[in-house]
């Protein structure tokens, strides 16, 4: 397989469907796609073949493409992660990887349009993140939960608005961001550095105010990050944690005993903001974004330098909150559910505590209908109105309005 039909058969997948976000290359099926965090065949016709192994292996080498740093990873490592354009069509995050001796593939579609924080519905408290001058905000979540959607969003809506010189860190690239107001360089590893490291420790003498780091995956990446932060440059960084009390377990998690309580300490100081969601589907199709946020108040900070103990969680901080834009993930199904965003299976089938959570949403159905209620005296009255704006009132009809 050559290019050029490789280019031809992703056409015809992507024009198979809508909100196709993944395509699937496994020995043994035809070429699949996901559609809502589904796997399905396309509707093609004739429909496509069972992929065999030489096929898949054709489809590996397009990708990588004769990239000789792609190659060795793909057979030192078992895997490599690339990016691949079909001009005029869409761009695709790649991992190719090795199964029972055969190659494999998955394609990630990405969006050509960079989003904004109001598309994707983010809450007013990421306005206040993107006009940070310094520290440290992580972006948490398991993969494909939209996690370098809402970083892009937050780096589009700086480029928008700070004349900021910004630079990222990422594998691959995914959304391509144009020079607006600010200045964005975007390296990719691999190809423009070559350990995430040593990637961050050069993008500090590029004279940037915004740092972006794809994920942070060791320990010597996440000080390099603080170190960052301490001299005066707001850091954004992806893990791959479920939550934020989590994401602080997994940090403290990295490094030795002897120096957690210094680096506990330093993290209190650096640290701004942790923000953990996940994608749950919505009525009609698509999926939405659920988020918890953590802002690192003094309640806060005390608990990260001193540790979660039984009566005292991030968990508790995070739910009491909210006047400092804080929420709990219940706290947002909720508030979803209330929006009509999520229907009420959704919101009991992810959501952590289904007793408090039952309630609420038993009080916004009790408010819908007050409100119902309210509407409909409310259209009496104003058709009463027009009944007398007529010279006649309802229930006296033939005779002149009082007054007449």
């Amino acid at each position: 397989m050559r290019r050029p039909e490789l280019d031809e058969l992703l056409r015809t997948l992507i024009n198979s469907g809508e909100r196709i976000s993944d395509i699937n290359f496994t020995p043994g099926k035809p070429p699949q796609v996901e559609i809502d965090g589904e796997l399905r065949f396309p509707f093609v016709e004739p429909p496509l073949p069972e992929l065999t192994p030489f096929m898949t292996e054709q489809v590996a080498l397009c990708l990588v493409h004769e990239r000789q740093e792609l190659l060795r990873q793909l057979l030192e490592h078992g895997s490599c992660d690339c990016a691949y354009e079909v001009p005029g069509l869409a761009r695709f995050r790649a991992n190719v990887f090795t199964q029972r001796g055969c190659f494999s593939a998955v394609l990630r579609r990405l969006e050509t349009r960079i989003p904004t924080p109001d598309d994707i519905a983010l809450p007013p408290v990421f306005r206040k993140i993107t006009q940070l001058e310094k520290g440290l905000v992580l972006v948490t979540g398991a993969s494909g939960q939209g996690k370098s959607t809402t970083l892009a969003a937050l780096v589009h809506e700086i480029n928008l608005t700070r004349a900021v010189h910004v630079v990222t860190l990422e594998d691959p690239i995914e959304f391509v961001h144009k020079h607006e107001i600010g200045t964005v360089n975007q390296r990719e590893l691999g190809t423009d550095f070559d350990t995430w490291a040593n990637g961050l420790r050069a993008a500090v003498r590029q004279a940037p105010k915004v740092i972006v780091i794809g994920e942070l995956r060791d320990r010597e990446t996440l000080e390099a990050a603080i170190n960052a932060s301490d001299t005066g440059h707001l850091v954004f960084a992806t893990m791959h944690t479920l939550g934020a009390s989590q994401t602080l377990h997994r940090i403290v998690g990295m490094f030795q005993t002897d120096v957690q309580e210094r680096l506990r300490a330093r993290l209190a100081d650096a640290l701004r903001y942790v923000v953990a969601q996940w994608l749950v589907p919505r009525p009609g199709g698509g999926r939405v974004a659920v988020l918890e946020v953590l802002a690192n108040t003094k309640r806060a900070a005390d608990l990260i330098r001193e540790g979660e103990s039984e009566t005292k969680s991030l968990a508790k901080v995070i739910a009491e909150g909210q006047a400092d834009g804080m929420q709990t993930f219940d706290q947002h199904l909720a508030r979803l559910f209330e929006d009509e965003f999520v229907d009420a299976e959704t919101v009991l089938h992810y959501c952590t505590d289904r007793a408090s959570v039952s309630r609420e949403m038993n009080r916004i159905r009790h408010e819908r209908k007050t409100q119902g209620g309210v509407a409909a005296v409310a259209e009496e009255a104003v058709e009463l109105k027009v009944d007398f704006t007529h010279g006649r009132a309802p229930g006296n009809r033939g005779k002149g309005a009082p007054g007449a």
